[in-house]
């Protein structure tokens, strides 16, 4: 996908909270039809090779809309955010629905079947892998802990977020880290 023009991403994890990129304007949004799941391993940035982290990516969810924000960036801006999700993520055209209108967009996506996909399981096994999880860009814990917050900030509700966050700060063995 050959991005020649300022461009809108959706953001529906870590973009929300943590742009390390430059920006022309930033919007909350949500897309169609998609739900944030907590299904995708983080080798990379909230575990390491041998034990994973979980991050979300979206699943289809037909009638339902996944609510984040969006970002219109500059076309350079994607070689940076192509490496940064670069862990089984891709970009994929998605339509973005404003308050007032609708946009073309981009959003990366990590499809079931990718090297780092961990598919589903329970809330509560999920945050007890995530509370043993550490990555080069911090915590599992942290990553799940700001999501559910900014999504508050937002005024989203997201049922699985709130239900995964609920379980890793019931969670008490947070003290023997097995994927750092």
């Amino acid at each position: 996908m050959n991005i020649i023009r300022p461009t809108w991403v959706f953001g529906y994890g870590s973009l929300i909270w943590k742009q390390e990129f430059p920006f022309l304007e930033s919007r909350s949004c949500r897309i169609a039809d998609w739900s944030r799941r907590f299904w995708q391993g983080s080798h990379d940035h909230r575990g390491m090779a041998q034990n994973p982290g979980r991050v979300v990516t979206l699943v289809a969810a037909p009638g339902e809309h996944c609510s984040g924000r969006a970002f219109l960036v500059e076309p350079d801006v994607f070689e940076h955010l192509d490496h940064r999700e670069k862990n089984g993520y891709q970009r994929v055209a998605v339509d973005i629905q404003f308050k007032s209108e609708t946009v073309s967009g981009v959003t990366y996506r990590a499809p079931e079947g990718n090297v780092a996909f961990l598919g589903p399981a329970s809330s509560k096994e999920m945050a007890q892998q995530i509370n043993r999880c550490v990555g080069p860009s911090g915590s599992n814990r942290d990553y799940v802990l700001e999501l559910a917050r900014n999504l508050r900030e937002m005024g989203v509700s997201d049922p699985h977020v709130f239900e995964v966050e609920s379980w890793v700060l019931q969670a008490t063995d947070t003290t023997s880290p097995i994927c750092s």
